[in-house]
């Protein structure tokens, strides 16, 4: 069995919320069983960056639609 080692090097940054945000944070932090405020956070940050990539396909499957796109004969034209 392969076994992979990555050792994920974190770094520490630091935000100023109002009041009504921390405290908003705070409540799902506990109400969704969050191990911690900065794993609400990191789950914040995935389904922002799915969403960001969610955003690139639709624009790109417009792009398809409006015959913009090009069919490819192979993986080496896409150099």
């Amino acid at each position: 069995m392969l076994q992979l080692n990555f050792k994920i090097m974190r770094q520490i940054i630091n935000i100023s919320l109002p009041a009504p945000l921390v405290k908003a944070v705070k409540s799902t932090v506990k109400k969704n069983n969050y191990s911690s405020t900065s794993e609400f956070f990191r789950d914040l940050l995935r389904d922002w960056q799915a969403g960001k990539l969610l955003n690139e396909l639709n624009e790109s499957r417009k792009e398809v639609s409006a015959g913009k796109g090009k069919i490819l004969g192979s993986l080496k034209e896409l150099r």
